[in-house]
């Protein structure tokens, strides 16, 4: 796992609507990128973020403080 400082803020912005439930055709359309695009992007964070799935990318973010309640 690289560090999370690496994440870009794309990356974080991607991340933090991915914790809304928004899919990946939603974040693509949010954000004015392509869906290939934003799949990258979520590819990306599972990588340096070193978890399997989206469920991983939540839960490691709620751990190293990059998501909070409320």
């Amino acid at each position: 796992m690289k560090t999370l400082d690496s994440l870009t803020g794309r990356e974080t912005e991607v991340l933090r609507l991915l914790a809304f439930e928004f899919t990946t055709k939603e974040i693509a359309h949010k954000l004015m990128i392509s869906k290939h695009t934003a799949d990258s992007h979520r590819k990306n964070l599972l990588i340096k973020m070193g978890v399997k799935n989206t469920a991983g990318l939540i839960r490691r973010a709620f751990e190293c403080r990059i998501l909070k309640v409320g």
